[in-house]
């Protein structure tokens, strides 16, 4: 079960008050109903409702079970027609002709059906192939031949309208006289399963297929890619032209399984045959939020706007308006609804950003002292100072640093790689892993596999020959939460226990690697800590609710975790085994700065990288939510208030947690926001989020011998993390 770690007491009633008017602001709901994607189509969706409570409350009988039924089977060809209209505009193109090929292949499907006298599955296989022959000339045209896809559609439609007159002209009187018969082609007609009609199941089928390809599958996401940017997609290695063609033979597919269920239903072709339907499919998706500009939308937003505009011709139909006042109207909702998308996508994206960022009160007690000379273990001095220098402007942004059993120094950079300096003074410089992402927290497991925690990406592991795997990128799902939370959006630090799990802690849900500040702006809990079990290979959250939850490390005796609390200050300690196993509690309650990594020491004790120091005008801002949303609002980011962060700490820590001594460099010249340090056989080694270079420093007293690869995993039978052959997932041995 997961442990939700409980608010810092509060002073007053009305403190209390005003923690649960910040805590549950509306506007904070507001934000993340905003951002789900469910929500741009949210306008139609409401329409579709009001049309069918209207309909239901004023036409008797609408929602009968044999009104409801026909009016499904009517539904289900346009609503075919649609979602092939819609995968086309998903990737930045458009067909317009559509109702043609409609049109054409249900007379190809008559055709086959009453004249040559071909079996119902011949019939359907000749109908589709003639469909998607058509899809493929307008994808070679688009895709490879580079045409313009409004005109070279709008010829299409021309010429297959042409051809569908003259041909149905010489059909139509054996059509009239045919006497062929069939049961499987009237149950494709006129059939039901379960008391849902044929097209109508095959309509919702091909929804399912359709949800599936494109949201989970590399072929949609393609689409998606190329309907957003061609140029993009072509740099990414997607095959532009291979993805327009496939769609656009997928939009002949999908018609021309609307025309063969249509002509197993009427049994004949009329001239007017899917005529407008072009205009009728267009405006559906444009309706059901599909973008114009392409690449973005569903099949179900397709479907949706089919639906309202069915209802809405339905009803016209049923007030009497005459064809050509039908095509008007629907003109004129097309025009609405394209000014409606353009407007409501530029403005989304707005409303959310003014509403997003929902500061909360957190009030923190008084700082213990730093003040240079006094007898606070925090005292400022200048034992940094003299730190020697690795791989200066070599690296960038080393935010933790760990040596494995060769003496060999590695660290992530800004630019998502894993550099490994060695040689005697650290001379040479190599990129171990190009990982992407921005690498965080770092840890040998016992294969000597460098385990990291990977902001934007998850936690992924490094064999000692430099391949990449991943153990995971999600964890489960809080239900009843609007924000998806189950997707690893900043995976900060991480540890491993003895047992071969890894825990690790994710920052922030509500803010990604480029924005993490953002989440110190706000100080709520959108934190929390994570486990992965590679016996299971199962994630889990086990602490929910914590402001920034940072620096992570498995206490000397593996019965506990310790990890930080960026902005609380704090140091807590979550129990894994003993008597105290699930029980959070509070090491350390106050301290002098904002901490980041936590690792251990050579005497039983840990090491603590203080990133930024309190002051007492930020401490005041942390009281006064208002003050920092018009912050944010009214003043320029660079004159924002922050943390001081140009100040480098690092301190000891006792084996309870107490302070011993500290590291200071006061000017930030050396190591200016120190997020990370790393004792190794009596040297201690120094990154930071911010530096272009990596700190040593001699510790007096400490074991020349002591390593922390040893510390965890020296003469000790463990579980460990390492890849599975093949599969790049992380198993157990």
């Amino acid at each position: 079960m997961s442990v939700a770690a409980s608010p810092p007491p509060r002073s007053s009633v009305r403190d209390a008050v005003n923690d649960l008017r910040y805590r549950f602001s509306i506007k904070l709901f507001l934000s993340e109903l905003l951002s789900k994607n469910w929500m741009e189509p949210i306008v139609p969706f409401l329409l579709m409702v009001a049309l069918i409570g209207y309909f239901s409350a004023t036409v008797p009988n609408y929602t009968s079970l044999d009104n409801t039924q026909q009016l499904l089977r009517l539904f289900a060809e346009i609503g075919l027609v649609s979602v092939a209209m819609g995968f086309v505009l998903i990737s930045g193109g458009i067909d317009l002709s559509v109702g043609a090929i409609f049109a054409v292949t249900n007379l190809a499907a008559l055709i086959l059906f009453k004249s040559w006298e071909w079996p119902v599955w011949a019939v359907a296989l000749g109908t589709l192939a003639v469909g998607a022959f058509i899809g493929l000339i307008n994808g070679v045209l688009v895709g490879y031949l580079k045409a313009r896809p409004f005109l070279t559609t709008l010829v299409t439609l021309i010429i297959l309208r042409a051809g569908f007159d003259m041909v149905s002209e010489k059909y139509a009187p054996r059509f009239a006289v045919s006497d062929i018969e069939s049961d499987v082609w009237d149950f494709l007609g006129g059939g039901t399963i379960l008391g849902i009609p044929t097209n109508a199941l095959a309509l919702l089928v091909v929804l399912i297929i359709g949800h599936v390809y494109l949201s989970r599958s590399r072929y949609g996401w393609h689409i998606m890619a190329v309907g957003s940017s061609r140029k993009a997609a072509r740099h990414a290695g997607i095959r532009v032209e291979r993805v327009l063609l496939g769609t656009y033979v997928l939009s002949g597919l999908l018609c021309a399984l609307a025309g063969l269920f249509y002509a197993a239903r009427q049994n004949s072709a009329g001239s007017d045959t899917g005529q407008g339907w072009e205009m009728q499919a267009l405006t559906a998706v444009v309706l059901g939020g599909i973008s114009l500009a392409g690449g973005r939308g569903t099949v179900w937003r397709a479907a949706m706007g089919a639906v309202i505009v069915f209802l809405l011709i339905n009803g016209f139909v049923r007030l009497g308006l005459e064809g050509y006042l039908t095509m008007a109207a629907l003109g004129a909702i097309l025009l609405v609804a394209v000014g409606f998308d353009v407007k409501w996508a530029k403005n989304r994206g707005k409303a959310i950003q003014k509403i997003y960022v929902n500061p909360t009160r957190l009030e923190l007690k008084q700082a213990p002292s730093i003040a240079r000379g006094s007898a606070s273990p925090y005292a400022e001095n200048d034992r940094l100072s003299q730190a020697e220098v690795i791989g200066l402007g070599q690296v960038e942004g080393p935010e933790d640093v760990i040596l494995d059993r060769q003496d060999r120094l590695y660290t992530g950079t800004r630019e998502g790689w894993i550099l490994r300096f060695s040689g005697p003074n650290f001379e040479h410089r190599e990129v171990f892993a190009r990982m992407g992402g921005r690498p965080l927290g770092l840890a040998f497991d016992k294969d000597e596999n460098l385990v990291c925690c990977n902001g934007g990406m998850g936690v992924y592991g490094v064999t000692p020959q430099g391949e990449i795997f991943k153990i995971t990128d999600e964890t489960n799902r809080t239900w009843g939460k609007l924000n998806d939370d189950s997707r690893l959006r900043l995976a900060d630090d991480l540890d491993i226990a003895p047992d071969g799990k890894i825990y690790f802690s994710e920052a922030t849900i509500r803010y990604e690697m480029h924005s993490w500040d953002m989440d110190g702006i706000e100080g709520r809990g959108n934190g929390r800590m994570i486990c992965y079990d590679p016996a299971t290979r199962t994630t889990r959250t086990i602490i929910k609710n914590q402001r920034f939850p940072n620096g992570v490390c498995v206490a000397h005796d593996g019965q506990s975790v310790l990890y930080v609390s960026t902005w609380l200050c704090r140091i807590l300690r979550y129990w894994i085994a003993g008597p105290k196993k699930g029980q959070l509690e509070t090491v350390v309650e106050q301290l002098p700065g904002y901490p980041d990594n936590l690792n251990r020491a050579s005497d039983g004790g840990y090491w603590l990288a203080l990133a930024g120091i309190r002051s007492p005008a930020y401490d005041l801002a942390m009281r006064k939510p208002d003050f920092r949303l018009r912050m944010v609002k009214e003043i320029p980011r660079d004159e924002w208030l922050y943390p001081g962060l140009n100040n480098g700490c690092v301190v000891k820590l006792d084996a309870d947690c107490q302070p011993v001594e500290t590291y200071w460099d006061p000017t930030g010249k050396l190591h200016p926001t120190i997020t990370s340090m790393r004792e190794h056989k009596g040297y201690l080694y120094i990154g930071g989020l911010e530096n272009n270079r990596i700190g040593r420093i001699k510790l007096p007293g400490a074991d020349p011998d002591w390593t922390g690869w040893e510390s965890y995993w020296g003469n000790k039978q463990n579980s460990r993390v390492r890849p599975t052959s093949g599969s790049g997932i992380s198993a157990v041995s």
